[in-house]
Order: C-alpha cells, then sequence, then structure tokens
C-alpha cells in the first residue's frame, strides 16, 4: 500500500511540474503610458433609455475604469443610451469621438445625425464626430431622405432626379464592361454609389457642427474611393487584420503598411486608425487564431509601433460585449478589458496566463482525487497504479479546462443549453474511458487473476454434506422449436458425462408440433431413466417459466441445478471438474464461458465467434475478481439452496439468468467463474438472428436494471463495494456506452446544419476532443485486451472489433424500449441452420444514420473551406468516427449475402492467386489418353 500512495503522490508531483514546465510565457514590448483612445459601447443595440440614473451609473462605472487606460473614447452611436456618454466622460477628463449609426433605415439615420450634431454643439470634450461605421464596407445604402441639406431642407426633386441619373450611369457603364471584369465593376459601381451619398451625409453633418468630421470605412474603402477622402476633415481607416486572414505576428505589420499606403496616397491627409484589435477567444479564421497571449501581444506591440511612428489610433475595444455573438465566434472578445471591467492581460512585463496557477491546483486537486479509488484495489501493482492515477490526472486537466472555457467565455441561452447538455453527456462517457482505461491497467500490468478457476488447478474434493461423496446435479436442457438433431447431440453429450450422480430433465415448452418433440421423447426413453421428458403447453413467464416446470420434476435428492442450452455440447469433464468447487458451502453458484463449434461456417459466423469470446475472456475473468460474474444461463450451475433462497426463475424479465445470478450474488452466496472451454453451442444463424439475441440482452438488462437497482443502496443487500461497483460500471459500460453512442451520434447530426449553415455554436474542442478520445481508449482497450487474454488470429480480432461496433444501434433501441414498455416477448434465438437469411436489409437504419453522419461531415468539410476553423475539422472528424459502428452494420448486412463470406471463395482466391504469381503450379491438360482405372480405383475414387 505505501508503494501505492508513493505512486499517486509522484504522479500528482509530475501532474504538477508539466503544469509548471508547459506554463506559456511570451515578450512583448512595455507600454507604460496612456492609449489615446478606445472604442465603447455601453448597451446593446436597440436599448431604451427607461431609467435614466441607471444607465448613467453603468455608464459612470465604465468610464471610471477606462479613465485610467485611455484619453478618449469613441463611440459608434448617437441614441440608445450612447448620448449619456459625452457629459459622464467629462466627469473624468475623457474625450470623445462620436459616431452616428448610418443603415437603411431613413427616419433612425435622422435621428443619430440630430442627436450626434447635438453633442457636439453642447460637450467640449467632443472631438470629433464619425458619420457611418463601414456603411460603404456593409452594403447598406443610404436612403434619399436623409441627403437634404439641413434638418429644414427637403432635397429637391431635381436634385433628387440628378443623384439617381448619375447612379443608374455608373451602373450602366458597369453592366457595358467586359464579362470578365463586370462583376467586378458592379460592384465598385454600387459602392462608389453609396460613397457620393455618403459624402452628401457628411457635408451636411460638417456644415452644423465644429469638430472635425469623418466617416469609419477599411482602409482599402479609402483606397478604393479617393474622393471619399477629399470630402472628410481626417480619414479614420479600420485595420482588422484578423477578418483578412493575417496571423497575430503579420498584424502589426499588416497595420503599419496600410497605414503608410494611405499616407502615401493622401499626402498631407489626417490619417487615424478608428480600429485596430485582436480578438482574446472565439474560431480561427484561417490563419488567424484568436486567443490572450495572441491578443495581448499583439496589441502590446502595435502600440510600441504606432507610438514610435507618430500613428494616430483608436483601439477596438475597451470592454468584452457578450452580445456581439452577431459577429461570429469571436465577436464578444475585441475588449482589453472583460465584461466585468477587469483587465484581460498586463501592459508591462512577460504575457501570462493570469489564472494559470489556478487552473494547474484544480487539475491537480481534481486528479487526486479521481486517483483515491486507486487504495481500495486488491494488491494493485505499482505499473497499474501508475497509469490509473496518469489517466485520473488527465481527466483532472480536462476538468480544469473545461472551468476555464466555462469561465472565460460568454454565452446565450443557446450555447449555453449545447455546452451544458454535451458536459452532460461526457460524464459517463468519461467513467466509461476510465472504466476501460482500468482494465487496460489490470490485464496489461496487474496481477494474474487469483480466482479463476483453471483446469490444471487442485480443486477440492467432491463432497458436500456427510456420507455424500458425489452431490446430485440435475440438468435442465429448455428447449422452443430447436431441431431435433441438433437437441440430441446436447442430450448425447449429456450421456457421455464423466460423473456418476446425475440426471437430466428435458423441459420441451409451447412446441406444438410433434415433429419437435416426439424424436426427442424417443430419444430421451434410448438414453435411458436418467433422462426426464416433458412436453409443456401453454407455458407461461418465458424460458424461466419452463425452467420452473422443470425444478417441479427435479429429484428431491438433488443439490446442484446445471443448466444448459438446447445447441450445447458439453464435454465429459465438466461436471468432475466443477462440481468440487461447491465444497465450500458459501459457493452457490460456478459459470463457465460459452463457445461454439461452427464458427467456421462462413466469415460472418467467424468474426461473431472471437466477438463472443472477448466478454468471456476479457470482462467475464476481470468481475470475477470482484465476485460480481453475470450468468448467462447455459454452462452454469447453481446450488438448489441459493436458487430457493434467491427465489428460483422469475419470469418478469426476458433474461431470466442473469437476474437469478444477480440475485443470489445479492443474497451474499459466492460465484466462481472459469474460462476453460466445457461446452460448444452454435451460432445465430444469421445476421439478424445475431441482432436479435443481442436486443434481447440488452433489454432485458434495462430490464435487471430497473428492477434492481434500489437493492444497490447502501444497506439494501449484501452486495459488496466492489460488486456495486462492477455491475453499475458493466451496465453503464455496455448499455450505457452504446446508447451514449447513439444519442450524441444524432444529436450532432442535428447540429450540423446550424453549424455549417447558421455558422454558431460550434461546437468546442472541449466537447469534441473527448469524443475522440474515448474512442481511441477503446480501440486500445479492445487491441490490448484481446491480444493478452483472447486466444485469437488478428484477422479476427479485427472482424471482432467490426461485430462489436456493429451493435451499437441494436443495444441502444433495446434500451429505448426498456425506457417505454415493461416487457417484449421472448424472441428465440435462431440456431441449428433451420431459419434463412430475411429479404429485408438487416441494417438499414444503421445505413441511413452512417451515411447522414458521413455527408454531415462532408458539408462540414465544404463550407468550412473558405474559413477553415479548426473546430469544425474535428466536429466532422467526429461525425465519421461516430459513423463506424452504423457502417459496421451495413458491412456484416452486405458480407453475410455476398460471396467473400463463403471460406471456399477465400480458398479458391489463394489458389489462383498462388497459381497467377508462380507459387503453385497450373495443372496443364496431357495429350495422352489417361489409362482406364481397375474397378478398385473406381471405387476408391468414388469414395
Amino acid at each position: 500500500m505505501r508503494a501505492v500512495v508513493a505512486v499517486l503522490l509522484f504522479v500528482a508531483a509530475a501532474h504538477a511540474a508539466l503544469w509548471g514546465l508547459f506554463q506559456e510565457k511570451q515578450s512583448a514590448p512595455d507600454f507604460r503610458g496612456i492609449l489615446p483612445s478606445v472604442s465603447y459601447t455601453p448597451f446593446e443595440p436597440g436599448h431604451t433609455v427607461g431609467d435614466v440614473a441607471a444607465d448613467s451609473d453603468k455608464i459612470r462605472a465604465d468610464l471610471k475604469k477606462l479613465s485610467t487606460l485611455t484619453r478618449a473614447v469613441r463611440l459608434y452611436s448617437s441614441t440608445e443610451g450612447n448620448e449619456l456618454v459625452p457629459p459622464i466622460a467629462a466627469e473624468f477628463g475623457l474625450k470623445v469621438t462620436i459616431g452616428a449609426w448610418i443603415n437603411k433605415d431613413a427616419n433612425r439615420n435622422d435621428r443619430e445625425i440630430e442627436s450626434a450634431i447635438n453633442l457636439a454643439r453642447h460637450n467640449s470634450n467632443v472631438i470629433g464626430l464619425v458619420v457611418g461605421n463601414e456603411t460603404i464596407y456593409r452594403g447598406e445604402q443610404i436612403p434619399l431622405e436623409n441627403l437634404r441639406p439641413s434638418a429644414k431642407r427637403e432635397l429637391d426633386p431635381g436634385e433628387a432626379d440628378g443623384i439617381l441619373r448619375e447612379e443608374s450611369d455608373r451602373v450602366l457603364d458597369a453592366k457595358a464592361q467586359p464579362e470578365d471584369k463586370r462583376a467586378a465593376a458592379l460592384d465598385w459601381a454600387n459602392a462608389e454609389n453609396n460613397v457620393h451619398r455618403l459624402i452628401r451625409l457628411v457635408q451636411r453633418v460638417k456644415k452644423s457642427v465644429n469638430v472635425p468630421v469623418t466617416t469609419g470605412e477599411i482602409w482599402n474603402i479609402w483606397r478604393d474611393h479617393p474622393q471619399l477622402a477629399s470630402s472628410v476633415d481626417f480619414i479614420a481607416a479600420h485595420v482588422l487584420p484578423y477578418w483578412e486572414n493575417f496571423t497575430d505576428k503579420q498584424a502589426v505589420d499588416q497595420a503599419v503598411a496600410m497605414y503608410q499606403l494611405l499616407r502615401d496616397q493622401f499626402p498631407g491627409k489626417r490619417i487615424m486608425i478608428a480600429e485596430f484589435g485582436w480578438p482574446s477567444a472565439g474560431y480561427n479564421l484561417r490563419n488567424a487564431n484568436p486567443g490572450p497571449f495572441e491578443q495581448a501581444v499583439t496589441l502590446r506591440n502595435f502600440v510600441s509601433r504606432a507610438e514610435a511612428v507618430g500613428m494616430e489610433y483608436n483601439i477596438v475595444e475597451a470592454m468584452d460585449r457578450p452580445w456581439k455573438f452577431f459577429e461570429g465566434g469571436v465577436g464578444p472578445y475585441w475588449g482589453i478589458l472583460n465584461a466585468d471591467g477587469e483587465p484581460k492581460f498586463s501592459w508591462t512585463g512577460p504575457v501570462v496566463n493570469l489564472n494559470y496557477w489556478k487552473l494547474a491546483t484544480i487539475a491537480v486537486l481534481v486528479g487526486i482525487l479521481l486517483s483515491l479509488p486507486i487504495l481500495r484495489l486488491d494488491r494493485p501493482t505499482v505499473m497499474q497504479a501508475m497509469v490509473l492515477s496518469a489517466a485520473a490526472n488527465g481527466v483532472g486537466a480536462w476538468v480544469a479546462t473545461v472551468f476555464s472555457y466555462w469561465t472565460g467565455h460568454y454565452f446565450v441561452f443557446g450555447s449555453a443549453f449545447a455546452l451544458t447538455l454535451g458536459l452532460i453527456l461526457l460524464v459517463p462517457l468519461v467513467l466509461i474511458a476510465m472504466a476501460r482505461i482500468g482494465e487496460i491497467a489490470a490485464i496489461a500490468f496487474g496481477r494474474n487473476p487469483r480466482r479463476l478457476i483453471v483446469k490444471e488447478a487442485t480443486l477440492a474434493p467432491a463432497t458436500i454434506g456427510e456420507n455424500v461423496t458425489f452431490p446430485k446435479v440435475s440438468i435442465h436442457v429448455p428447449a422452443y422449436f430447436e431441431p431435433p438433431e441438433m437437441l440430441k447431440q446436447t442430450l448425447d453429450a449429456v450421456a457421455r458425462l464423466d460423473y456418476p450422480n446425475f440426471e437430466c430433465v428435458v423441459i420441451i415448452n409451447n412446441t406444438p408440433d410433434p415433429e419437435f418433440w416426439q424424436p426427442i421423447q424417443d430419444h430421451c426413453r434410448l438414453l435411458g431413466e436418467r433422462f426426464k421428458f416433458i412436453n409443456a403447453e401453454e407455458v407461461k413467464g418465458f424460458k424461466a417459466g419452463a425452467l420452473r416446470i422443470a425444478m417441479d420434476r427435479t429429484a428431491a435428492d438433488a443439490e446442484i441445478i446445471g443448466i444448459i442450452d438446447a445447441d450445447y455440447v458439453v464435454t465429459p469433464d465438466w461436471l468432475k471438474d466443477l462440481v468440487p468447487v461447491f465444497a465450500d458451502p458459501r459457493v452457490g453458484l460456478v459459470q463457465a464461458p460459452q463457445d461454439h463449434r461452427d464458427g467456421d461456417r462462413s466469415l460472418m459466423h467467424y468474426i461473431m465467434n472471437g466477438e463472443y469470446a472477448g466478454f468471456f475472456d476479457i470482462g467475464m475473468v476481470q468481475r470475477n475478481e470482484a465476485n460480481a460474474i453475470i450468468v448467462h444461463g447455459t454452462m452454469c450451475l447453481i446450488r438448489r439452496s441459493a436458487m430457493d433462497m434467491a427465489g428460483g426463475w422469475a419470469g418478469d424479465t426476458i433474461c431470466e439468468d442473469t437476474d437469478l445470478g444477480l440475485a443470489i450474488i445479492e443474497h451474499g452466496w459466492l460465484t466462481h467463474y472459469t474460462n476453460t472451454r466445457y461446452g460448444h453451442g452454435l451460432l445465430p444463424d444469421t445476421y439478424e438472428a445475431f441482432k436479435k439475441q443481442r436486443h434481447r440482452w440488452a433489454y432485458g438488462g434495462f430490464q435487471i436494471v430497473k428492477k434492481h437497482w434500489r437493492r444497490f443502496l447502501p444497506g439494501a443487500s449484501r452486495l459488496s463495494p466492489d460488486q456495486r461497483r462492477e455491475f453499475a460500471l458493466g451496465w453503464l459500460n455496455w448499455l450505457g456506452a452504446e446508447s451514449l453512442g447513439v444519442l450524441v451520434a444524432i444529436l450532432n447530426l442535428i447540429w450540423v446544419p446550424i453549424v455549417a449553415f447558421a455558422d454558431i455554436a460550434i461546437p468546442d474542442k472541449i466537447l469534441t476532443l473527448p469524443i475522440i478520445a474515448a474512442f481511441v481508449v477503446s480501440l486500445v482497450h479492445f487491441l490490448v485486451a484481446y491480444r493478452l487474454r483472447v486466444p485469437v488470429k488478428a484477422g479476427q480480432m479485427l472482424g471482432a472489433m467490426i461485430a462489436a461496433m456493429s451493435v451499437q444501434w441494436t443495444v441502444s433501441r433495446a434500451v429505448a424500449n426498456g425506457l417505454i414498455t415493461e416487457h417484449l416477448p421472448f424472441a428465440r434465438t435462431s440456431k441449428g441452420g433451420l431459419s434463412r437469411m430475411s429479404i429485408e436489409f438487416q441494417a438499414f437504419w444503421e445505413a441511413v444514420i452512417g451515411v447522414l453522419l458521413l455527408l454531415g461531415a462532408t458539408v462540414l468539410v465544404v463550407v468550412n473551406s473558405s474559413k477553415q476553423i479548426h473546430e469544425i475539422y474535428v466536429f466532422a472528424a467526429v461525425l465519421v468516427l461516430e459513423s463506424l459502428p452504423f457502417l459496421s452494420a451495413v458491412a456484416i448486412a452486405i458480407l453475410e449475402t455476398s460471396r467473400v463470406n463463403s471460406f471456399s471463395f477465400w480458398r479458391s482466391s489463394a489458389v489462383r492467386t498462388a497459381e497467377l504469381i508462380g507459387l503453385r503450379p497450373v495443372a496443364m491438360p496431357t495429350v495422352a489418353s489417361a489409362p482406364q482405372p481397375v474397378a478398385s480405383e473406381i471405387h476408391r475414387e468414388a469414395n
């Protein structure tokens, strides 16, 4: 135990050291001055000033913080609460550049202009007026009504006609351009028309105020429309390299270059970079990556360069505005202060994450907390503890990342709901991944199983009670419309058992056709008095009902009940080897694994057999160590008194075997498991039968969860904590993982059009990367566990993995059925070759969902080609991974009906290939006729 504690402390220390090692620090020029100007938007568009005092207090609180950072603020509107800013700014000695928002709404434009003029006239701290913000870039044509010379004088009709004629002439000239230049010419003509309208508007405002008047536009608008520059008092150019696909390393050079370009084009003109900034969060735009470090370093570099060249500039913006989600993922994150008015970075010293060590502490503490259950493990090895603790600390790092994302981002209702739902769904996914990592660690690095019964082990004498050498075993064989020849093989194998004291009760139920039961009755008579035959009609309670009838006909002195399915051929040493385990009076049940003797029927059956083997050689072996095995209804020996204590066979679930086994464990009995094969049955005939069987198991499993969950509460049963854990994780790992996989896939599919076409609520990496990580863990778990525990070849292992994935949809449907129904009819698994393949395609819905997931991924990649947002590509990759289980079902359904499913096809293909490459001589016909064979040779060939 001391070694394990030391390992946990070592991993925690290593985790903390990694946080220290990878702490990011970047250098940038120090800035100890005051910014000349920052953009400030106090309220969301459409705000109505209802309470002047409250709105004024909010603005006053904001400007008090900004007064220590800047000399001036730039506004974008003069209404909707912005009109309160200039007089309050004067209280803190702040200058104001006011703005008039211009769009297609003529009435609002008039209100904006009149308010802006009024503010400029009555506030001495107003140093400029910006008419319109990116009006030309946005393509919003200014209404003619706003072009009147003044508020008191309307536009002359003749003048309005002249404006329209000029604009029409520009458009006609553009349409006359060559076809390859026409589109660009039309864009320019429309922009030029709006430029001329904007010029008239600027001139109107200039006549009314005594402060410099301009308009705010992207730098290339000024370059392409030089007459606009001539009409304003100074050029207010916007340079936002993020939107132009420049990296944060190129941003400052781009801004300085555009500033110099405008200076060269307009010598002697006052030029101001009226917007420069970089977002601290959001999604990348091709090469432009937002982030807190990128923002801090870019702004500090820009300010240093701007001060050095004497550039006038305005930083966008003062504070994060969460409501700016309409500007894309980065919209809310342009502020140098967060939404609460707290600095997002320091203007001096190295650039660091101010919350870094808080996150490191959370990560390490969560890692330690999740590592504590390791102390409860039975004799864990050092490597086992190290792997588990490393996984726990990895989850801790993810939790810290989630915390950082949650506290560092702003959410509208939709995005908050999506993130919350995603995190809720990820919790069981993380638990499942942790459970699988635990199994990897136990199998690869843990100690060998101690409770597993192995054939070579020395067993206790086969005695139970005084003077009884061989306890009597009553073997029950239930059958329902089973092929008689198959069932005869089962009974013949029972007759060959190397055990002196047993009986066999054959119970055929609800099978009125004599062709199925009459041969078995005759065969039982032939085998002797040990074999009891029962033909029961109208039996209720599924298989459990038949087994209850068998119990009524069981010999009174039978102490052990054995159950085998009608298709199982047992080995002679089954009872001889396993009955001695019951010498321990605490043992209530001994389970041997299922196996199959017809895995060579086809390639599909071959991979099915490999898939079944995984459960019996991996999961059951591990559960056995915690005395928490799952009883699976065949090759099972049960102490009669344990069965009676547990209430016998219950008919309220369709997995009566697992139900009874759990009830026996709940009463405190010991169970044992052996992975030695003592019997071989038959595989489902078809893929349809395989899926129906898995549906029955999953539905029955969910019934058992609903029936037994109260007994998992403290004090409700004799289950140990380890047993509770094994059963809970087992159900979660099977029923939960498959259902969760389908649910997440469908939700992601629904989310695709929102991401692709609405361009909002893109799933972040904290949601998508764990899904990929969980898939990788599942893949590694499968490969490691199979290679170390299951004696199959690599090809069969790969096929088993495909078969295991292929039933995800089937299991999830069973869970859904379990949620809305209490009982479904018992569905017999078709075996023995009586059933035929259905003409229906057995993976229709899997094909639909799988194809939709691939189409969704394709759509995301195509629509993302212009922006190349990393999160969208990761989301597309997740969709592809989520399609694999559905496509696996499609692959097996296709395989079942194809030629390649036959082993003869592969054998003949191998022969033909060998002949083609010369490894096998080709048999050539000879010219000479062969001699006539003698009679003995004819007989031998016929044989």
